[in-house]
């Protein structure tokens, strides 16, 4: 008989929490509408997006044809990034390289959420051995180079697309897991979750109904600030010759084609430069943004 009441009262306090978050969130993007240099950040990024995903109707030239006596070539009115070393056009291999960046920063940066999110919330909600030995892979990881790390599971997998998102979402989710996880034990702990806890709500229903939506907000701030993060990485990678292979055009990889001819054709180096440089920025700015937004002390601003 004890039961129904119980169980009323959780809908009742479960039915509140999601009506405060979705009050939180509204204000949180009224906040985020307000921060120019956040907006500047998604817009970069939303146009980075549209370049990647129609890269096949956009490039001018082929990225992959070399021009016969244009080794090099000078930025033209045709060719605005002029050539790379080889004679092909770079603005056409630079529209390509957003196309690889983005594919393994989304992908990389989401197989991080998920698991770092399933590692932190299970270290975080049932504690003890658990969250011990949890703790102690995630410590292992995070004192572990991250970049050494990945050029030897690189060069162990072998080198392509696929190998970079895999080898950087495997091991760039610690940080994700810890977070979580020190979220996730103070929200156990709270009303709504303890009276599920009581009615007999199985833990696995507990930690993704109630639980984790709770705690997302660190997430998608640390989400969108590593993108960047992971672009930098799949770009050293790239440089390094241990990430994307030729001829497929990516960044890193045509940085590494010009930084022996840097003197006599800086172009070849400053433009797929520049698209790291600010892409990253805006990221950064994006990822600025959404902490600001979803800071309860801007609230009341």
């Amino acid at each position: 008989m004890a039961v129904a009441p119980l169980e009323q009262k959780q809908s009742a306090i479960s039915a509140g929490v999601q009506t405060r978050r979705r009050s939180e969130w509204t204000q949180s993007w009224r906040r985020f509408r307000n921060n120019r240099a956040a907006l500047f950040g998604l817009v970069f990024i939303a146009l980075i997006c549209f370049v990647a995903i129609f890269a096949d109707l956009l490039v001018p030239y082929d990225p992959t044809y070399s021009y016969p006596g244009m080794r090099g070539g000078a930025p033209t009115l045709a060719h605005p990034m002029g050539f790379d070393h080889i004679g092909r056009d770079l603005l056409s291999r630079v529209i390509y390289g957003s196309r690889v960046a983005l594919l393994v920063g989304l992908f990389a940066t989401v197989i991080s959420v998920l698991i770092g999110v399933i590692v932190g919330a299970a270290a975080g909600y049932f504690g003890g051995w658990t969250d011990s030995v949890l703790s102690r892979i995630i410590d292992a990881l995070m004192a572990f180079p991250l970049l050494a790390l990945l050029i030897v599971l690189s060069a162990v997998l072998g080198p392509s697309l696929t190998t970079t998102i895999t080898v950087i979402g495997i091991t760039a989710w610690a940080r994700f897991a810890r977070v979580v996880r020190a979220d996730v034990m103070s929200v156990r702990q709270r009303d709504y979750v303890l009276a599920a806890r009581a009615s007999g709500v199985k833990d696995a229903r507990i930690i993704w109904r109630h639980v984790v939506p709770n705690v997302m907000g660190p997430v998608i701030v640390l989400a969108s600030l590593g993108i960047g993060g992971i672009i930098i990485l799949e770009s050293a990678l790239s440089f390094l010759g241990l990430g994307v292979q030729p001829p497929t055009p990516s960044w890193g990889g045509t940085l590494a084609d010009g930084r022996a001819l840097i003197r006599q054709y800086p172009h070849i180096t400053t433009f797929p430069g520049l698209m790291i440089f600010v892409t990253v920025l805006a990221f950064n700015l994006l990822g600025d943004g959404v902490r600001d937004a979803l800071d309860p002390r801007q609230q009341s601003d």
